[in-house]
């Protein structure tokens, strides 16, 4: 399966999770590329939209290579992935360094997509987290811990396409997780999208504009 673009995708997840419309969720979006997904899942379901701003922390000379992940929470919730800092040899000041970086990134986009609006009280919700897809999830996984720090009632972790290892992976994480197309050789998320143009600021913010709180 393939879908025509994001908007496609999330019109077609919503449909696999209409099952959960009666519990009154609340959609949370992984920017920028989930946005996109996520929008089109909270207006079919009818629920409130939300993000949940997630940077991944890259290897330093390799920032394609995980050696972990910060999500927006509070406070920050920061995932290791000890066997890529090991294989690395990244020190703990190279390691202090990036996670810096990214924490100060990480609030700069909450400033830009979100201004002064606060975080969403999850407390005993039902919270669907969204992306446009899943390849290693390390950067899921740090979005996945910081819902279940804040004690929702039930997380379902929503994808349409997804790396088969990655969703083993993170299975102890979420109480359900809805994939349309788990494969067992991924490739590149992209393969999955006829339409996969990066998602803009503009496109963000816009979403976060018109869709229900």
């Amino acid at each position: 399966m393939t879908f025509a673009d994001r908007t496609d995708a999330g019109r077609q997840l919503a449909a696999a999770l209409q099952d959960h419309r009666s519990q009154a969720p609340i959609i949370l979006a992984l920017p920028r590329g989930g946005v996109a997904v996520a929008a089109e899942v909270a207006r079919l379901l009818d629920a409130p939209l939300d993000l949940l701003i997630v940077r991944k922390l890259g290897v330093p000379g390799q920032p394609e290579l995980a050696m972990g992940a910060v999500a927006d929470a509070e406070p920050p919730v920061i995932v290791r992935n000890e066997d890529i800092i090991g294989l690395a040899a990244v020190t703990g000041p190279e390691f202090d360094t990036i996670r810096d970086l990214e924490l100060a990134e990480l609030a700069r986009r909450r400033r830009l997509y979100l201004g002064d609006r606060p975080r969403p009280n999850l407390k005993d919700r039902c919270v669907i987290v969204v992306d446009d897809g899943i390849a290693t999830g390390a950067t899921t996984r740090a979005a996945l811990r910081s819902v279940r720090a804040a004690q929702p009632g039930r997380i379902v972790l929503a994808v349409p396409v997804a790396a088969a290892r990655a969703l083993q992976e993170l299975q102890s994480e979420a109480d359900e997780i809805v994939c349309l197309e788990p494969q067992a050789a991924l490739g590149a998320v992209g393969f999955y999208y006829d339409n996969f143009t990066q998602v803009s600021d503009a496109q963000v913010i816009t979403a976060m504009r018109d869709l229900p709180r």
